[in-house]
């Protein structure tokens, strides 16, 4: 049963979707891939500006932080990289509400199979269009929307809140871990990834990887001179394939026992070479493994190591071995805690809008949760807007979700801000 207040912060909900689906239009219209960030962070930055909410930036290359245990090694340079955050009241003693979001996005090429450019939003049908519209701008739009149809409905924050709009979740989720590595963290996090109205409840690992296999480059007056670098790497593949079975039949955590294929690998990028009338000298090949939670990031690779060295058995040994190293993601899995008290509290704010308890959701991929679970051992889950062909052609999102996460955010922050000072982890 909502009271009056709460009707009220529904009806600020109501008067703010406009401006909810605007900041995701901006959003999706700063293309955020790798390295090209800086449209979106400048675009957060001016929309806390207009909402009258403070604004930091948190460094990627922060002192030390390159020193962090669980920061992922990348081929990129950190040097001039952030994040954008908003915090209200970081001295407070009350229990801290983190709400996280990516800015980044995955590259949308080639561009000519979208029905329009990637980077300009367009709306049929209920649906949102746009690279990043889904995965996970709307989210973060809906997130700081919440904030202010609170204080809109009059309701005092006056508990620690932070807003995380962050970079680089899509390829090493050193963004979010910069936040937490530099004391930006909190006693549970919600992050509106486009899984739908249901609670997350558990993550794999993911493990990227880099094969290179160098060859003998020759004229192809006689290709027999040489040694055929990219028809080679490909006899690697089967070992790969082999890998990815193997983690499926692993023992792995009741949750993930019903799930057909969790842990799924992809070869995601491929190249080699560097004329066409010539022999080629080098491939790689890049790609991604998953692994169950209880999994430690060595033992993947390690695992990764063997089913490579083997296939360089198999194959007779001959020529140069190929050379594997691991940048990017080298994300452990983990299972939420359901029981949290902030959980059953969020389950309980879906069930008074929607009529029913929420459903959970298993996932087979990672997010930015990871950063919480290692850095600081902080609980939290996702809970977003229904999305469609994420990371592929015409990505969407649904608007109609969008509203339900705009409210249902609303209303979780508005019953947080009853939590009694000092009552860390525990909540109404």
């Amino acid at each position: 049963m909502l009271n009056a207040t709460e009707q009220r912060i529904l009806e600020r909900c109501d008067a703010l979707m406009d401006d909810t689906l605007a900041l995701t239009r901006d959003l999706v219209r700063g293309y955020s891939v790798l390295g090209q960030e800086h449209g979106a962070l400048a675009t957060m930055e001016r929309w806390f500006g207009r909402l009258e909410l403070p604004t930091e930036r948190v460094a990627l290359d922060a002192p030390g932080f390159a020193d962090n245990p669980h920061r992922a090694p990348a081929r990129w340079s950190s040097e001039g990289r952030y994040n954008v955050v908003s915090r209200l009241n970081p001295d407070s003693g009350k229990p801290h509400l983190v709400l996280n979001g990516h800015l980044d996005v995955v590259p949308a090429e080639p561009t000519d199979m979208w029905t329009r450019p990637p980077w300009e939003p367009w709306e049929k049908d209920g649906w949102l269009y746009g690279r990043g519209a889904g995965d996970m701008k709307a989210g973060i739009a809906a997130m700081v929307m919440a904030v202010e149809a609170v204080r809109q409905a009059g309701v005092e924050l006056d508990f620690p809140l932070t807003l995380q709009t962050v970079i680089e979740e899509e390829c090493t989720g050193n963004g979010a871990l910069a936040c937490l590595h530099q004391g930006y963290g909190g006693d549970f996090a919600l992050i509106p990834e486009p899984f739908g109205a249901q609670i997350y409840s558990g993550q794999v690992g993911v493990l990227w990887f880099r094969l290179r296999l160098d060859g003998v480059p020759a004229h192809v007056l006689d290709t027999r001179a040489g040694s055929n670098a990219i028809e080679q790497i490909l006899a690697y593949l089967p070992a790969f394939k082999a890998l990815e079975d193997e983690m499926n039949v692993l023992p792995r955590p009741a949750p993930y026992a019903a799930l057909d294929h969790p842990f799924n690998l992809s070869i995601g990028k491929i190249e080699g070479g560097n004329w066409a009338s010539s022999v080629p000298a080098h491939a790689i090949i890049e790609g991604r493994v998953g692994f169950p939670p209880g999994m430690s990031t060595d033992e993947a690779m390690t695992r990764v190591r063997e089913a490579i060295a083997q296939r360089y058995v198999e194959l007779g040994g001959a020529g140069p071995e190929p050379q594997i190293e691991f940048h990017g993601f080298r994300s452990e899995g983990h299972l939420v805690d359901l029981e949290t008290p902030a959980i059953r509290l969020l389950s309980r704010c879906h069930e008074d809008l929607v009529g029913e308890p929420p459903a959970h959701y298993l996932a087979t991929c990672t997010t930015d949760l990871r950063a919480f679970h290692v850095q600081g051992g902080i609980n939290g889950t996702c809970y977003g807007p229904v999305a469609q062909r994420i990371h592929g052609v015409d990505e969407c999102v649904e608007i109609a979700s969008i509203q339900r996460v705009l409210t249902t955010y609303a209303l979780f922050i508005s019953r947080w801000a009853k939590a009694e000072p000092g009552a860390k982890r525990s909540l109404p």
